[in-house]
């Protein structure tokens, strides 16, 4: 059975030139996930429930395990030697790596996806994006080097920490997701070429947040909750409050993940380096779409390091038919 690493080696659709790079570079992301995981799996027994009694940029409370695998993805990542430069959702600033001046890419990453949810032994994730550095080697890269459209990844991927660790990648050959086998340590191939349904009635949506809507997304979740029509079928409510887990599900079943903008968050919520990019090149990858409702998410270029933007991805008719709400 295919490994992650044989995957990144020989099937990843890599050119011959950046392959071992790369493949060194996943095996530091595969090292840290891990960690992270083999943490979470203990985290009651280490005490690594709770707060840390810190907040980060986004005045959002540190859980102890935020800073556990923060540390961990910046330090094999900084061993690998491939990474100038790393953004991660919890730094205000970017992380230069030791080999910033000459190592050829730079990453974005949010280490621990909905760790508000840990307490309750709720799934969480990492989410991991990839570029070339825009800048001349011999200088260090610096954050301009990761204010870049989503288009352009190298890849991107996210690691969905559950009843199973899964790490789930898009390359240019594709999406595939690798679980990890626990007595061996190694991710194995468990999801070939990952493609999303055209539509599917499930839609993914913090409706406690209704009330705050603009009217656009208030008539588009009334139109699948209450359709017109003979012989019109509902559409079911799924909702974790994890993106990993909503956009996995989403990703395997189809339907459409939504974080709209809102009164209280009017740019929208959810970052685009660190969450939005990621998981719109997966789903793009896997023949869904992905939108602000307005414009194509991937074709945005961020304009700082923790910008907030309108999330709408997955099937592409679901996501079709939530933006002509906007259009109108």
């Amino acid at each position: 059975m295919t490994t992650l690493t044989q995957h990144f080696l020989n099937d990843a659709g890599f050119s011959a030139s950046d392959a071992g790079d790369l493949t060194i570079m996943c095996t530091a992301l595969q090292e840290a996930s891990k960690v992270v995981s083999s943490k979470l799996r203990r985290a009651g027994i280490l005490n690594l429930f709770g707060l840390a009694g810190t907040q980060n940029v986004h005045d959002e409370d540190v859980k102890k395990i935020d800073m556990v695998a923060n540390d961990a993805f910046l330090q094999a990542l900084n061993r690998s030697g491939k990474i100038a430069v790393v953004a991660s959702e919890e730094n205000d600033d970017i992380v230069l790596m030791d080999n910033a001046t000459n190592a050829e890419y730079v990453l974005a990453m949010d280490p621990l996806d909905g760790s508000s949810n840990i307490d309750a032994g709720i799934s969480v994730g990492s989410i991991i994006a990839v570029w070339r550095r825009k800048s001349a080697k011999g200088e260090a890269a610096t954050s301009a080097d990761l204010l870049q459209p989503g288009r352009d990844c190298v890849f991107t991927a996210y690691v969905l920490y559950s009843v199973a660790t899964v790490f789930v990648v898009a390359t240019p050959s594709g999406v595939n997701g690798f679980t990890l086998d626990e007595t061996i340590g190694e991710y194995k191939l468990s999801h070939r070429d990952i493609k999303l349904p055209a539509k599917h009635s499930i839609y993914s949506v913090n409706e406690g947040n209704y009330s705050k809507w603009d009217d656009a997304v208030k008539k588009y979740v009334d139109s699948v909750k209450f359709p017109t029509g003979e012989g019109a079928k509902a559409y079911s409510l799924r909702y974790i409050g994890s993106m990993v887990s909503d956009v996995h599900r989403t990703l395997l079943y189809g339907g459409i993940f939504m974080y709209p903008a809102d009164k209280k968050s009017p740019n929208g919520k959810l970052r685009i380096l660190y969450e939005g990019i990621p998981m719109s090149f997966i789903c793009e990858k896997a023949g869904g779409s992905s939108s602000t409702g307005t414009q194509r998410l991937l074709d945005i270029i961020p304009q700082s390091l923790h910008e907030r933007k309108p999330i709408l991805l997955g099937s592409t008719k679901n996501v079709e038919e939530a933006c002509a709400f906007f259009s109108s």
